[in-house]
């Protein structure tokens, strides 16, 4: 595998208009990406394509790569796709049931399912589920009713639960929305840490905000109109230029103590 990610003239299209136009992006080992853009830029169209939520299109005479893990997007079971791209996402919380547990709702995604059933899970597979709660700091609601957590908790669930699978790639789609200070705070402190450990996944988050940013992400995408405009080390794509053209406003983009801030 040489890229873990590798869009070359990727487009989506829906009833006739194009959410995704021309995109080029690859990811290589070791890196871990934000993408950011204004709502409508097309942000949560390009991780949907990780997940194989959709698929691009493929025009004769277009010379367009779409590949995630060595996947051809459009021409692989999305199922195979799914064990080795984890998602957790702030919109998702409703797919879950309300009244399970947190440690049944991590353990149940071994299965691909969103509540346990009657199926059997080995003792490893338990324990992995509680260690990642206890990175998440989350450990001490193993037991407790999933409805009863804060968003915050309940998005560092979300999290462990796609951990949980050992993927390749985690996605993170506006994880800290909706999140207080402290609850956003809290959750960025813990990936930080994931994305400071080499045994961790490629990891790719959607965010409207430099602040969201946690320490440990290497690169980033600017996106608009659903173009990627910039791409590449973080450090050289978030300047004051770049990002005033990817928001339509003058900004000033600055990094202090490894967190960004950005102010019009």
């Amino acid at each position: 595998m040489n890229n873990v990610v590798n869009f070359s003239n990727v487009s989506v299209r829906r009833n006739g208009n194009y959410i995704l136009h021309s995109v080029d992006w690859a990811i290589e080992p070791g890196q871990n990406w934000v993408v950011l853009g204004a709502n409508g830029a097309g942000k949560t169209t390009l991780v949907n394509l990780l997940t194989g939520r959709v698929f691009p299109c493929y025009e004769p005479a277009s010379l367009s790569t779409a590949k995630v893990l060595d996947y051809q997007l459009g021409r692989v079971d999305v199922t195979d796709l799914r064990t080795v791209v984890g998602m957790a996402s702030s919109h998702e919380h409703h797919l879950f049931d309300v009244h399970d547990t947190v440690l049944n709702t991590v353990v149940s995604a071994l299965y691909g399912k969103t509540i346990r059933g009657r199926e059997e899970y080995d003792a490893i597979d338990l324990q992995r589920a509680t260690d990642l709660l206890s990175i998440l700091a989350i450990e001490h609601l193993r037991d407790r009713i999933f409805s009863s957590l804060s968003q915050g908790e309940a998005q560092r669930v979300l999290i462990a639960r796609a951990l949980v699978t050992d993927p390749q790639i985690l996605v993170l789609d506006e994880p800290t929305a909706g999140l207080d200070m402290g609850a956003r705070e809290l959750l960025l402190m813990a990936l930080e840490e994931i994305a400071n450990d080499r045994r961790a996944p490629a990891l790719v988050m959607v965010t409207h905000h430099v602040e969201e940013i946690p320490p440990g992400f290497t690169h980033a995408a600017l996106m608009k109109d659903g173009k990627v405009l910039h791409a590449g080390p973080i450090a050289g794509v978030l300047t004051n230029d770049k990002v005033s053209e990817t928001f339509g406003l003058p900004l000033q983009v600055e990094l202090r103590n490894g967190r960004w801030s950005a102010r019009a």
